[in-house]
C-alpha cells in the first residue's frame, strides 16, 4: 500500500499543475470489515475526509463511502455525508461480497442517491473467486476492468440507470473494457430470444456516463472509448497514490499532446467538463 497524507497529495497537485481533487476510498472499500464495525469505519473515513476538504476547501473535495451491504445504515450514511458533511459526492465499489450494482437489493440506496442527484464514482474491486481466475497475479491487472465492465452492463441491462436519470456516474479506467464489449452487449440485448432487454438503448446509455481517463488512455484505449462517448463526457484522473508520479506525468503529458482530441476537448477533459459535476469546488476556488 503506497504511503499518502494531504501534504504529499497537495506537493503532488502542484507539481503536475492539477487545481482540484477528489478524495475517496479504494479497494477494497469498506466491507472488508461487517456489521457495526463497518458502519463505524464509514463515519470515521468520510469524516476524516471531511476534515481534509475543510482545511483545505478550495484545493479538495470529498466522495463519501456508504456502509454497503447493509442498506439501513448506508442509507443513514448518505444522510451524514450529505446534510452535515457536504460531500461532493460518492463512491460506489463494483460489488459488494459478490453484490453487484444494478441488484434489486441495492435498490434503496440508489433510490436515495437519486433523489439527492448525486455524483456518483465507480470504483472496481475484487470478483467473488478471484483468486481462482487471476492466474496467480495482481488483481488490479485485468479482474478490476473486467468488474467494472460487469458492474455497468448490469447497471445498464436492470435498467437501474434508466430509472435513476437524476445519478451522474463516473466510470473508471477509460471505459474498462465497455469500448470492446459494446456491441456485443447491444447485440445481445437485441436477440429475440431476449425480449426483456430488447428496447434498452444500450449505446445511449453509454454515450451519457462520465468516464475518467486514469490508468492508460493511451496510445489505444483513449480511440475506442470515443467510439461509445463524446469528448464532453472524458474526465482526467490521476489515481494518485496508486499510480506513482512519474507515470502521472507521463499520462498528463501525452493527453496534453494526443491528436484524438482538439485543445476545446483538452480544456474540457482537463477541467470544465468537471465543472458541472462539483460546483462547490468551482465556486470555492472563486
Amino acid at each position: 500500500m503506497p504511503n499518502w497524507s494531504v501534504d504529499s497529495a497537495l506537493a503532488l497537485m502542484d507539481d503536475v499543475g492539477i487545481a482540484h481533487a477528489l478524495l475517496s476510498i479504494s479497494s477494497p472499500g469498506l466491507s472488508f470489515v461487517a456489521g457495526e464495525q463497518c458502519t463505524g469505519l464509514a463515519w470515521t473515513v468520510n469524516e476524516d475526509g471531511a476534515a481534509a476538504v475543510r482545511s483545505h476547501p478550495h484545493r479538495l473535495g470529498l466522495l463519501a463511502s456508504p456502509p454497503l451491504p447493509n442498506i439501513d445504515a448506508a442509507l443513514e450514511e448518505i444522510e451524514h455525508a450529505c446534510d452535515d458533511l457536504h460531500a461532493d459526492g460518492f463512491v460506489l465499489m463494483t460489488n459488494y461480497d459478490g453484490v453487484y450494482l444494478g441488484d434489486r437489493r441495492l435498490e434503496p440506496v440508489m433510490d436515495e442517491l437519486d433523489r439527492r442527484g448525486a455524483v456518483v464514482a465507480l470504483h472496481p474491486t475484487s470478483p467473488p473467486g478471484a483468486e481462482a481466475v487471476a492466474m496467480g497475479r495482481a488483481y488490479p491487472l485485468i479482474e478490476f476492468i473486467f468488474d467494472t465492465t460487469r458492474t455497468v452492463t448490469n447497471l445498464i441491462l436492470t435498467e437501474t440507470l434508466e430509472r435513476h436519470r437524476n445519478l451522474t456516474v463516473i466510470v473508471p479506467h477509460v471505459g474498462s473494457a465497455l469500448p470492446s464489449l459494446a456491441d456485443r452487449v447491444n447485440g445481445f440485448a437485441k436477440l429475440s430470444d431476449h425480449k426483456p432487454f430488447a428496447h434498452i438503448d444500450v449505446y445511449g446509455t453509454l454515450a451519457r456516463l462520465y468516464y475518467d481517463l486514469a490508468g492508460t488512455p493511451l496510445p489505444h484505449n483513449l480511440s475506442g472509448l470515443l467510439a461509445i462517448a463524446p469528448a464532453d463526457r472524458l474526465l482526467y484522473g490521476s489515481d494518485t497514490p496508486f499510480t506513482p508520479p512519474n507515470a502521472i506525468h507521463a499520462t498528463a503529458r501525452a493527453l496534453t499532446q494526443t491528436e484524438l482530441l482538439d485543445d476545446t476537448q483538452k480544456r474540457g477533459m482537463f477541467s470544465e467538463n468537471a465543472q458541472p459535476l462539483f460546483g462547490r469546488l468551482v465556486q470555492s476556488a472563486g
